[in-house]
């Protein structure tokens, strides 16, 4: 298309249809990659539904927590893996004259 044939009124008039066509054709397209995806899915015994549901994911063997390395001890809900930032109320201890071996457990 040889835009410079158009003119401004014709210019101004085709920038107004090129958002909806936009829309219209994404529409259209996001309809068939579905439909190709739902018939991959069931070529492999699955509906396309039962792919996108959201599934708890699995643990690794053993795990992944991280053992509690550090406990305040007044108050045991407080723990630090010592793994990250340290918390608050480690800070706090610590500013407090507290030394960090006094927390391990």
């Amino acid at each position: 298309m040889d835009l410079s044939t158009l003119s401004v009124a014709q210019l101004r008039d085709l920038q107004q249809q090129i958002p909806a066509e936009i829309k219209r054709r994404e529409s259209q397209e996001k309809a068939d990659i579905l439909n190709e995806l739902r018939a991959l899915a069931k070529t492999r015994g699955y509906a396309i539904e039962d792919l996108l549901s959201k599934e708890p994911k699995t643990k690794l063997a053993g795990g992944n927590k991280v053992k509690v390395k550090y406990r305040h001890p007044e108050n045991a809900e407080l723990e630090w893996t010592g793994r990250g930032r340290k918390p608050k109320w480690v800070e706090s201890w610590l500013a407090n004259g507290g030394s960090v071996d006094n927390l391990l457990v």
